[in-house]
C-alpha cells in the first residue's frame, strides 16, 4: 500500500490531498451545493412518482407531504401570471447563481466559513429551483407546514427553498458577527 501511496505522491496525487481538497480550493464549497441539488431534486422526483398532483400525506399534525406544482416565485408570487415568469425567474436564478460562484471564488473559505455555508446553500438552492424550472416549467413544492387550530398553513416549499432559508439566515448571522468584530476593533483603537 505505501508503495501506491508513494507512487501516486510521486505523480502529484495523492488520496488525502483529494480528500482535503475540497476543504481548502477556491471551490471548497460547491460540494454544499452539489449536495442541496442532488437532494432537492431526489426528493422532488421521489414526490412526483409517490404522489398524485394535490395529492397529501399527513407525516405530523402540523406537516404533510403535498405534490404542488409552483410555476410563481417564493410563496407562489406571480403563479397566475400568463407564463413570462417562468423564463424571467430561470435567467433571475441564473444570474444569481453565477454573482454567487464568482463571490464564493474570491472570499477566503477559512476566515469566513459562515458566509461561504450560506452562499453555497443559496446557491445549491437557486439551481435546484431553475433546473426544475427549464425541465418541467414550474417548481415542484411539498413540504406543508400547517396548524389548523389556528387556521395558521405556510406555503408549500422544498429542498431548495429550504437551503435558501437556512443558507440567508447564514449571510445575516455572518452579517451580525461581522458587525460586532467590526465595532470590537473600533472600540479597541479609541
Amino acid at each position: 500500500m505505501s508503495e501506491i501511496n508513494s507512487v501516486n505522491e510521486s505523480s502529484g496525487f495523492s488520496l488525502q490531498r483529494l480528500w482535503r481538497a475540497p476543504i481548502s480550493s477556491r471551490h471548497g464549497w460547491l460540494w454544499v451545493s452539489t449536495v442541496v441539488i442532488a437532494l432537492d431534486q431526489f426528493t422532488k422526483v421521489l414526490v412526483a412518482r409517490s404522489l398524485a398532483l394535490y395529492q397529501s400525506v399527513d407525516l405530523l399534525p402540523i406537516l404533510n407531504l403535498t405534490h404542488l406544482h409552483n410555476t410563481g416565485a417564493a410563496f407562489s408570487m406571480l403563479a397566475n401570471a400568463s407564463g413570462w415568469q417562468r423564463w424571467f425567474f430561470t435567467v433571475l436564478g441564473l444570474g444569481v447563481s453565477a454573482a454567487l460562484i464568482v463571490w464564493l471564488r474570491r472570499i477566503n473559505h477559512k476566515a469566513q466559513p459562515l458566509l461561504t455555508l450560506g452562499l453555497a446553500l443559496v446557491l445549491g438552492g437557486a439551481l435546484g429551483n431553475v433546473i426544475d424550472r427549464i425541465v418541467l416549467g414550474y417548481v415542484v413544492d411539498f413540504i406543508h407546514v400547517h396548524w389548523d387550530r389556528i387556521g395558521f398553513s405556510f406555503a408549500a416549499f422544498n429542498i431548495a427553498d429550504s437551503a435558501i432559508s437556512i443558507g440567508a439566515a447564514c449571510l445575516l448571522l455572518d452579517s451580525f458577527m461581522e458587525g460586532n468584530k467590526v465595532s470590537a476593533g473600533a472600540a479597541k483603537e479609541s
